[in-house]
């Protein structure tokens, strides 16, 4: 019989998630999960196979207890400024979209695992953003494309208008298009 394991598999998930959505999938060495997560190599090892095998782990917790709340709250939103302001607001660790993003950026391209779960997030949240409005079709996929972009770029620069303003400007710009004419 073996020793019990001595670590909470939650917690070296949701802290690997974490981790990678800073850092990326290629940014994370094993010595940096062995330290950052406070496991022993072995133990990684043991419980989920491979580094990848803890990266599919935490893309996936990430998503069901981040990215479906963030899609379920954005689908409350009365317009298009509120699901932005909501898509982009970061707490604590960062944002709900920031793994989603590195995933989609990174390893969805190559990775049909990897891309599969992306995909079905992104359409969710299309989803979310669309609200029943068939009006525009591609519409939804446009504005999760742009509030990915705003995220992106609050991610690499600190210049200029923050994400959500920016997303506000884009809202209004929206609603203006969508006026009736005078």
């Amino acid at each position: 019989m073996g020793r019990p394991r001595g670590f909470d598999e939650t917690e070296v998930v949701r802290a690997a998630a974490t981790l990678f959505a800073h850092r990326a999938y290629d940014g994370v060495s094993i010595d940096d999960l062995v330290t950052h997560l406070g496991i022993h190599r072995n133990s990684l090892y043991k419980t989920f196979g491979s580094k990848r095998g803890l990266y599919m782990a935490a893309l996936r917790w990430h998503v069901e207890h981040q990215v479906r709340p963030l899609i379920a709250t954005i689908g409350e939103a009365r317009d298009f400024a509120e699901a932005a302001r909501r898509a982009l607001a970061v707490h604590g660790d960062g944002s709900a979209l920031d793994l989603l993003l590195m995933a989609a950026v990174e390893l969805a391209p190559t990775d049909p695992e990897v891309a599969a779960e992306v995909t079905a997030a992104l359409d969710a949240l299309d989803e979310a953003l669309a609200a029943g409005d068939t009006s525009a079709p591609g519409l939804a996929g446009a504005l999760t494309s742009a509030l990915l972009g705003l995220r992106l770029r609050a991610r690499t620069t600190s210049s200029g208008a923050g994400p959500e303003q920016a997303g506000a400007a884009l809202a209004r710009r929206l609603s203006l298009h969508d006026s009736p004419q005078s």
